[in-house]
Protein backbone atom coordinates (compact mmCIF):
# COMPACT_ATOMS: atom_id res chain seq x y z
CA UNK A 1 0.00 0.00 0.00
CA UNK A 2 1.56 3.45 -0.57
CA UNK A 3 0.68 6.32 1.49
CA UNK A 4 1.64 8.91 -0.93
CA UNK A 5 1.55 8.07 -4.76
CA UNK A 6 2.54 11.63 -5.86
CA UNK A 7 5.39 10.81 -3.62
CA UNK A 8 6.06 7.24 -5.30
CA UNK A 9 5.89 9.09 -9.06
CA UNK A 10 8.96 11.40 -7.97
CA UNK A 11 10.97 8.63 -6.37
CA UNK A 12 10.42 6.62 -9.35
CA UNK A 13 11.15 9.32 -11.84
CA UNK A 14 14.70 10.15 -9.67
CA UNK A 15 15.83 6.02 -9.66
CA UNK A 16 15.25 6.13 -13.11
CA UNK A 17 17.07 8.67 -13.92
CA UNK A 18 20.18 7.59 -11.15
CA UNK A 19 20.23 4.31 -13.68
CA UNK A 20 19.87 5.65 -17.09
CA UNK A 21 16.59 4.00 -17.97
CA UNK A 22 14.97 5.48 -21.27
CA UNK A 23 11.44 5.46 -19.91
CA UNK A 24 9.78 4.38 -16.42
CA UNK A 25 6.34 3.15 -15.55
CA UNK A 26 3.86 5.15 -13.14
CA UNK A 27 0.88 3.86 -11.78
CA UNK A 28 -1.66 5.99 -13.11
CA UNK A 29 -4.36 8.40 -11.66
CA UNK A 30 -5.70 12.02 -12.98
CA UNK A 31 -3.19 14.06 -10.38
CA UNK A 32 -0.21 12.20 -11.69
CA UNK A 33 -1.14 12.75 -15.48
CA UNK A 34 -1.19 15.96 -15.00
CA UNK A 35 1.97 16.29 -13.39
CA UNK A 36 3.36 14.73 -16.41
CA UNK A 37 1.78 16.79 -18.59
CA UNK A 38 3.52 19.96 -16.64
CA UNK A 39 6.75 18.29 -17.16
CA UNK A 40 6.37 17.59 -20.49
CA UNK A 41 4.86 20.86 -20.85
CA UNK A 42 8.05 22.85 -19.86
CA UNK A 43 10.33 20.39 -21.23
CA UNK A 44 11.53 18.15 -18.35
CA UNK A 45 10.82 15.09 -20.23
CA UNK A 46 10.27 13.83 -23.76
CA UNK A 47 7.12 12.28 -23.84
CA UNK A 48 4.00 11.05 -21.94
CA UNK A 49 1.45 8.32 -22.62
CA UNK A 50 -1.07 6.32 -20.83
CA UNK A 51 -0.44 2.88 -20.98
CA UNK A 52 -3.30 -0.03 -20.62
CA UNK A 53 -1.47 -3.01 -21.69
CA UNK A 54 -0.94 -4.12 -17.96
CA UNK A 55 -3.10 -5.29 -15.48
CA UNK A 56 -3.71 -1.85 -14.69
CA UNK A 57 -3.51 1.20 -16.28
CA UNK A 58 -0.17 3.14 -16.16
CA UNK A 59 1.65 6.08 -17.20
CA UNK A 60 4.78 5.49 -19.58
CA UNK A 61 7.12 8.31 -19.61
CA UNK A 62 9.85 8.94 -21.50
CA UNK A 63 13.46 10.17 -19.79
CA UNK A 64 15.20 13.13 -21.33
CA UNK A 65 18.78 13.28 -21.00
CA UNK A 66 20.81 16.17 -22.29
CA UNK A 67 24.45 15.66 -25.21
CA UNK A 68 26.72 14.75 -21.57
CA UNK A 69 23.78 11.93 -20.44
CA UNK A 70 23.00 14.17 -17.63
CA UNK A 71 19.03 14.23 -16.70
CA UNK A 72 17.36 17.44 -17.40
CA UNK A 73 15.68 17.06 -14.17
CA UNK A 74 18.18 17.88 -11.84
CA UNK A 75 16.32 17.91 -8.11
CA UNK A 76 12.52 17.23 -8.37
CA UNK A 77 11.18 17.01 -4.20
CA UNK A 78 7.76 16.67 -2.54
CA UNK A 79 7.41 19.37 -0.20
CA UNK A 80 3.67 19.11 0.21
CA UNK A 81 3.14 15.27 2.13
CA UNK A 82 -0.35 14.16 3.49
CA UNK A 83 1.54 14.71 7.11
CA UNK A 84 2.23 18.17 6.27
CA UNK A 85 0.56 19.91 3.78
CA UNK A 86 2.34 23.49 2.94
CA UNK A 87 0.28 26.22 1.02
CA UNK A 88 1.18 29.13 -0.29
CA UNK A 89 -0.53 32.68 -0.89
CA UNK A 90 -0.73 34.38 -4.33
CA UNK A 91 1.39 37.04 -3.04
CA UNK A 92 3.92 34.82 -1.48
CA UNK A 93 4.89 32.45 -4.31
CA UNK A 94 8.53 33.54 -5.31
CA UNK A 95 10.63 32.26 -8.14
CA UNK A 96 12.65 28.54 -7.51
CA UNK A 97 16.10 28.27 -8.13
CA UNK A 98 16.22 32.07 -9.60
CA UNK A 99 13.82 30.96 -12.91
CA UNK A 100 15.81 27.94 -13.42
CA UNK A 101 13.48 25.67 -11.44
CA UNK A 102 9.55 25.73 -10.46
CA UNK A 103 7.02 24.43 -8.32
CA UNK A 104 3.88 22.51 -9.19
CA UNK A 105 0.79 24.29 -7.33
CA UNK A 106 -2.61 22.71 -6.91
CA UNK A 107 -4.87 25.74 -7.21
CA UNK A 108 -8.65 26.31 -7.28
CA UNK A 109 -8.22 26.37 -11.42
CA UNK A 110 -6.47 23.08 -11.47
CA UNK A 111 -2.91 22.19 -11.26
CA UNK A 112 -0.21 24.84 -12.21
CA UNK A 113 3.54 25.92 -12.71
CA UNK A 114 4.11 28.29 -9.57
CA UNK A 115 4.83 30.67 -12.76
CA UNK A 116 1.52 30.69 -13.88
CA UNK A 117 0.05 30.58 -10.60
CA UNK A 118 2.00 33.80 -10.07
CA UNK A 119 1.09 35.24 -13.02
CA UNK A 120 -2.85 34.67 -12.19
CA UNK A 121 -2.82 35.33 -9.33
CA UNK A 122 -3.51 32.16 -7.91
CA UNK A 123 -2.28 30.61 -4.53
CA UNK A 124 -2.61 26.69 -3.42
CA UNK A 125 -0.57 23.74 -2.10
CA UNK A 126 2.37 23.13 -2.99
CA UNK A 127 3.12 19.74 -4.59
CA UNK A 128 6.68 19.65 -5.68
CA UNK A 129 9.69 21.50 -7.03
CA UNK A 130 11.56 20.74 -10.02
CA UNK A 131 14.81 22.10 -11.60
Amino acid sequence: MITDPIADMLTRIRNAQMVKKSEVLVPFSKLKFEIAKILKHENYIGDFEKAEEAKFPQIKIVLKYDENNQPAIQTIQRVSRPGQRVYIGKNKIGDILNKFGFAIISTSAGLMTSKEAKRKGIGGEIICEIW
